[in-house]
């Protein structure tokens, strides 16, 4: 792998690396080179169901080094303004859905959730809610699903259909359409203050939310009226707020002004500019002397 990355690299304009554990390739990256931050690695861990919990600590120690290491050598983009803390050298760009021209009309037959199955991200929740609504609303989940969640995927009722990992475009489109997308996750630290991709990616696609009350993701939906907020781990809740959503003039409301917010305040087109500007800066260093080429080049100046 080291020596394909060099080989590569040497003609390239610019190598974005997006897990941290990649940043460790970093001196046979011969081009200019960014970390693309998305996601607190440190507060996820307890949502790593394969580490031991006794292994949580020396976990999240060595993933503090391993980020203060890269981000001495490399340029850093941060997909959430929240990052700053832990970055203050790096440019946020953040990940913001691309609104589709295309809208279809929220249906009244099934429900979706897009992401990763797993505890953290409420599946007890949407399962034990699917039984109360009972058969005449289905529940898609589009999303590869943890090995301690497997068993209760397939204990799930008829009007569950577990899809697995499908790539996020298809599962968007796919999901167009819903009477709700579903996003419960868990009180968690990592969770409270990150925006929610997958709240905004709903939003721009017309589906009303039902969301538990992150702070961001809660703001985001009550201030454009775009969904409902339901209380953590309630899967009473939830069945309400489906139901209540089975009235046309309530979910088709939500869904407009959803994607009304999008183009407003969170439209990929306005932080694109953002990060073709900073990629710009970035590969005009090699021009100015602010990269060499090959192991132990210098980081790049701000």
């Amino acid at each position: 792998m080291a020596s394909a990355l060099s080989r590569e690299t040497r003609v390239a304009d610019l190598a974005i690396v997006h897990d941290p554990e990649l940043t460790l390739m970093g001196r046979w990256i011969r081009c200019p080179r960014v970390w693309d931050v998305h996601e607190d690695l440190a507060s996820q861990i307890a949502d790593k169901e394969w580490i031991p919990g006794i292994l949580g600590g020396p976990a999240r120690l060595g993933v503090g080094l391993l980020e203060r290491w890269a981000a001495r050598s490399f340029d850093v983009m941060l997909a959430e303004p929240t990052y700053v803390d832990r970055f203050p050298h790096g440019v946020v760009v953040r990940n913001t859905p691309w609104i589709q021209d295309r809208y279809v009309t929220p249906g009244d037959s099934r429900v979706v959730y897009v992401g990763r199955v797993s505890l953290g991200r409420g599946i007890e929740t949407m399962l034990a809610a699917m039984r109360m609504i009972g058969p005449k609303v289905g529940l898609d989940l589009y999303g590869s699903a943890d090995r301690n969640v497997v068993e209760m995927l397939d204990r799930a009722g008829s009007n569950v259909v577990v899809h697995g990992f499908v790539p996020n475009p298809s599962a968007l489109s796919q999901a167009e359409g819903a009477m709700a997308g579903l996003a419960l996750l868990d009180d968690r630290p990592d969770y409270r203050r990150s925006i929610p991709t997958k709240v905004l990616e709903y939003m721009s696609r017309g589906i009303p939310v039902v969301t538990t009350p992150n702070p961001v993701a809660s703001r985001i939906v009550e201030e454009s009226a775009a969904g409902i907020v339901v209380p953590y781990r309630d899967p009473e809740a939830v069945a309400e707020a489906v139901v209540r959503l089975r009235d046309p003039v309530v979910r088709e409301e939500m869904g407009r002004n959803g994607r009304q917010a999008i183009r407003a305040c969170y439209d990929w087109t306005e932080d694109a500019g953002r990060m073709l500007g900073f990629v710009d800066e970035v590969v005009s260093k090699v021009g100015a002397g602010g990269w060499c080429r090959g192991p132990g080049r210098k980081q790049a100046s701000r």
